[in-house]
């Protein structure tokens, strides 16, 4: 089976997104961290919760045209 983040990556390459603009990476401690151009500021927390960001919360690229996404806004939505 998958890990988290290959899964989360797979996400948001179907919905549109190049690695520069959104990409979740392996960070310390066993956490992952979700990056890119199209992200205001790195969201960095259980890989596990951060698929659960990626599929649940986070538009298509084109749903999100030019806009940038805030942390703040994805954890206030979960």
């Amino acid at each position: 089976m998958p890990d988290a983040i290959e899964t989360a990556n797979a996400e948001l390459r179907a919905r549109g997104y190049a690695e520069r603009d959104l990409a979740v990476h392996a960070a310390p401690r066993g956490r992952a961290l979700l990056k890119g151009n199209k992200l205001l500021s790195p969201l960095s927390d259980d890989p596990e919760l951060v698929l659960r960001v990626v599929r649940d919360l986070v538009p298509t690229s084109a749903e999100l045209g030019s806009g940038i996404l805030r942390p703040s806004e994805l954890r206030a939505s979960l």
